[in-house]
């Protein structure tokens, strides 16, 4: 019996099997908002067979987005056109929903990744990027605005605004983005935190915006959503942000109840050194869990069936997330389960797809 294709719980939510879509920028909104491309997107990862469908990071307020192309819930009118998405996938898809919220910090106003180039100016639609500390993510970066204590408090409200938000939409999982090297990781890392109040130097004092973000959004949300954090594990930068104080900080996450830990890594500076290699950083969800012992994902060039199957039956992460691969073959998990002899739930429009050597593959939806 496969592995990857029997169902585990998240905290109060229950996914039909290990397989998850990791959330990915689309660049595609606009002033915030859902468009039509959100609908199509999403629509078609949601008749992929996944357990979950994370969508991609959504900036708590204007300044937190990375580009003016992202995702947003901070008003009435970012969340009524996300509603026109959600409402039309769910019409059509039993599948789990997660969403990943964010803070793009002093990686914010930048170009979409099609058209690179410089910061995007105030003049040009852009805006003042913040961050723990004025210290820019590289030469082409805008110099950030150290956030004073008022914003920090201002910036948490707003995580647990959005939650609410995220909530009344209908979506099963919240994720908290404070990875990659966006606002909540740029507090956690010692290379970018140069502060020297109750925010910044020691270890306790520079998880301390990560845990307040997640101890308020657990606060506002019903005990049948599940709360998960995404971290880097490492920033693979000598005396930087690495697997040992993201052990300590998973513990910490656990005590205040966490669902699960994503487990990405890098992403903070352009001094990285990622040695690229299949299965790259599942070491670090095998770490997390095993020592944690909370649910992890474990994401990174997890591209052939057999591979996720692995990490999930010897016990290195509990799911696997999938992201470029899955824009390349959206239908992913229904060949992982004709590979390996499972069933994968698909809308009864697509049944006459199924092949005739694999005989009861799909199920309904």
């Amino acid at each position: 019996m496969s592995q990857l294709f029997t169902p585990i719980k998240l905290g109060p939510v229950v996914l039909p099997n290990r397989i998850v879509i990791a959330p990915m920028c689309q660049y595609s909104a606009v002033d915030g908002k859902a468009t039509e491309w959100h609908t199509i997107h999403l629509g078609q990862l949601a008749f992929s067979g996944s357990g979950l469908l994370i969508v991609e990071a959504t900036a708590v307020e204007p300044e937190g987005r990375i580009s003016p192309g992202d995702l947003g819930l901070w008003n009435d009118e970012t969340e009524q056109a996300l509603a026109t998405t959600v409402q039309a996938v769910k019409k059509y898809s039993a599948m789990p929903l997660g969403i990943q919220l964010a803070h793009a910090g002093r990686k914010a106003s930048m170009p979409v990744p099609w058209q690179p180039g410089p910061a995007v100016t105030p003049e040009n639609g852009g805006w003042q990027p913040v961050a723990p500390s004025a210290i820019p993510f590289d030469k082409h970066s805008a110099q950030p605005k150290a956030l004073t204590q008022e914003r920090i408090a201002s910036i948490i409200a707003s995580f647990a605004h959005s939650a609410k938000r995220a909530d009344k939409l209908g979506f099963d999982v919240i994720e908290i983005h404070a990875a990659h090297g966006y606002l909540l990781h740029e507090f956690l890392s010692p290379i970018s935190n140069h502060r020297e109040d109750e925010y910044g130097g020691s270890l306790e004092n520079r998880m301390r915006l990560t845990l307040e973000v997640f101890s308020a959004i657990r606060k506002v949300l019903p005990e049948n959503k599940a709360v998960g954090v995404r971290i880097s594990a490492s920033d693979w930068v000598e005396n930087g942000w690495d697997l040992q104080q993201s052990l300590t900080l998973c513990h910490k996450l656990k005590e205040l109840g966490c669902d699960y830990i994503h487990v990405s890594s890098g992403g903070l500076s352009a001094q990285q050194h990622i040695p690229l290699s299949p299965n790259y950083q599942v070491p670090f969800a095998r770490k997390i869990k095993a020592e944690v012992g909370m649910p992890t994902i474990a994401v990174g060039l997890i591209t052939e069936p057999e591979q996720a199957e692995a990490i999930i039956a010897t016990g290195e992460a509990d799911m696997v997330a999938l992201a470029r691969g899955i824009l390349y073959n959206p239908h992913w998990p229904w060949h992982a389960a004709a590979a390996l002899g499972a069933q994968v739930s698909v809308p009864k429009q697509y049944w006459r797809s199924q092949p005739h050597r694999v005989k009861g593959l799909f199920t309904e939806d």
